[in-house]
Formats: structure tokens, C-alpha cells, sequence
């Protein structure tokens, strides 16, 4: 079996050199032909995660294999860093991860030599790479495409810590975490469930930014997307180790960036339904679980990896 200098920082001591990086066994499956490295991106909520209880124990046959075998499991959420950062260490991952629907990806500091050339800063431990548009910025747009629209917002900034509670099913200390926003600012919309809310994109393109939905709430952000960064990192990682195999697993609508561009997208099922769009015609070749959020995660990339794992428990 081939293997592949991956970018891994677990157990490796002293990183001054190349030499000293783990060199970990990568995946190979019938489904990816030409037998090339892993990249999985996930979003969180309904996907990796329970919708009511923000758990993945139902995904943890899979994750745990994935990070045995050296595969990079990439968090992709409109949740703050913040809040990935707690999933993140809890899930004992250690590759990049993306925040707020595309507006910034951050690395952990082992990363820095490798990102020599490239444009970022040093933020609260981590590398922090910006793509979106300031958050106070995104507050006040947000403000103004309401009075455009004349339809009523409320967004995350102008909610109570009750009624963002309330919504969500976050703890106080998770409220805090998803508080602190830096570069998209979640919204609802107030009226009946059938009102026309394209006016509200077109308001947004207008000043620049985007509007993407996810399972709870609307998000307004910058011309940046779960797409972008997911490219940007896809691009980041040919770069260091050559071609990749890229999977996205999402269940809404802000997971479509990324299925633009990947070679695999997997849609987790839930209780939405797209009636608006063919999905099979729009990503041919996507898979559709059976299974809701973590169950469904863990049925897709058990089966992507068959192969592989069958492969490895003979090596």
C-alpha cells in the first residue's frame, strides 16, 4: 500500500523538519479509482451532529476510524470558532477547520511554516485565515436590506440570551460561545413561512455579501461561502501532498458550495425537503442516506471507506 506525508501534527514531537511529520497510511476505495488521499468536509449541525442533542456518538464508529487511519475530517459550520473549537478538541481532530459558512478557516500553529507566502494572522492560538467581511459590517447591512425589503429581520445581534436559547437548545456557556461572531450574522425571518424572501438575496448582492440557509437560521456574510474555503483548502493540501480525494457530507442548502467542489457529495437526510430543486440532476452521482444526522454520517463514510478498511485490516 502506498502512503502519503500528511499534514497531521498528533504525536509527531518536534516539527522544526519534514522528517519528523507522521507518515500515515491514506485511504483507497473502489468508488475513488485512481486511488488517491482523503479529504473529508462536514458540516456540523444535522449532519455530524444531533439536531436536539448536538452529539456524534452515532458517527463515532466512522470518525474514529478516519482519524486512526489518518484521514483529515475538516469541520465546515456557520458556527463560530469558538464553538468549533470546543467540538474540535472534544472530537480529538487536529486539521483545519472552517467557521461562520466560509468567512474564516483556521489552522493550528504547527501549520505556519507550510503556509509561508500566504496572507494570515496569529489570533488566540491559532492561524487565521479571513475571507469574509467584518461582523459589526454584517449587522448594520443587515439592518439596512430589512428597510429595503420592508420585510422584518431579527437578527442574532438583536436577540435576547432567552430567546437565542430558546431557539437553538444552547447552554448558557454555548450561548457565550456562539456570541462571539466575527464574520456572519444569523438571522430570522419574521412572517408567514410562505413569504417571498428573494428580495432578500437580491439586497445582498447588491452590497457585496450573501445570504445562505441553514437548518435553524438565514445567514448574511461576505462574498465567501462553505465553497470557497472548502477550494481554498482542497487547494492548500494538493499543494503539500499532491491530488486528493475530496468528500462533503451537508443536509441544507449552505452545504451546496461545497458540493461544487468536491468530487463526492453526500446529502445527509433530514426533515427538510428540497422541493425547489432537483438534487440527483444538480450533483450527479450524489449520495442520499438513509439515515438522519450522525447515523447518516457514519452509514456514508463507512461506505465510501469500505474498501479501504477491508484493505487495511489485512495489512
Amino acid at each position: 500500500m502506498n502512503s502519503l506525508k500528511l499534514l497531521s501534527r498528533r504525536n509527531t514531537g518536534s516539527l522544526e523538519n519534514k522528517s519528523a511529520r507522521l507518515i500515515l497510511r491514506m485511504s483507497y476505495t473502489e468508488k475513488n479509482g485512481a486511488g488517491l488521499p482523503f479529504l473529508i468536509f462536514t458540516d456540523l449541525d444535522d449532519t455530524l451532529l444531533d439536531h436536539n442533542t448536538y452529539k456524534w456518538e452515532k458517527a463515532e464508529e466512522a470518525l474514529d476510524y478516519c482519524i486512526k487511519a489518518g484521514i483529515p475530517v475538516i469541520l465546515v459550520s456557520s458556527k463560530t470558532r469558538a464553538e468549533i473549537q470546543v467540538i474540535h478538541r472534544a472530537m480529538n481532530l487536529d486539521f483545519p477547520f472552517i467557521s461562520e459558512n466560509g468567512g474564516g478557516i483556521f489552522f493550528p500553529l504547527s501549520y505556519e511554516k507550510d503556509l509561508t507566502g500566504r496572507e494570515f494572522c496569529i489570533s488566540k492560538g491559532l492561524i487565521k485565515i479571513t475571507l469574509g467581511e467584518p461582523y459589526s459590517d454584517l449587522v448594520e447591512h443587515l439592518k439596512e436590506i430589512s428597510a429595503d425589503t420592508g420585510i422584518k429581520l431579527r437578527g442574532f445581534s438583536q436577540m435576547s440570551q432567552k430567546e437565542v436559547m430558546d431557539l437553538t437548545g444552547l447552554s448558557e456557556d454555548q450561548y457565550a460561545q456562539a456570541l462571539d461572531r466575527e464574520f456572519d450574522e444569523p438571522f430570522i425571518v419574521a412572517g408567514p413561512e410562505d413569504i417571498d424572501t428573494a428580495p432578500l438575496y437580491e439586497s445582498a448582492v447588491k452590497r457585496g455579501l450573501r445570504i445562505s440557509e441553514g437548518g435553524r437560521f438565514f445567514h448574511l456574510h461576505g462574498d465567501s461561502d462553505k465553497g470557497r474555503a472548502t477550494d481554498w483548502l482542497i487547494s492548500f493540501f494538493k499543494k503539500q501532498n499532491g491530488p486528493v480525494y475530496s468528500i462533503a457530507l451537508g443536509d441544507s442548502p449552505n452545504d451546496f458550495g461545497m458540493f461544487d467542489v468536491v468530487n463526492q457529495p453526500v446529502l445527509i437526510k433530514s426533515a427538510r425537503r428540497f422541493t425547489d430543486i432537483n438534487i440527483k440532476a444538480r450533483y450527479p452521482g450524489i449520495i442520499i442516506t438513509d439515515k438522519n444526522g450522525p447515523e447518516g454520517w457514519n452509514e456514508a463514510v463507512l461506505g465510501l471507506l469500505r474498501t479501504e478498511r477491508e484493505v487495511l485490516s489485512d495489512v
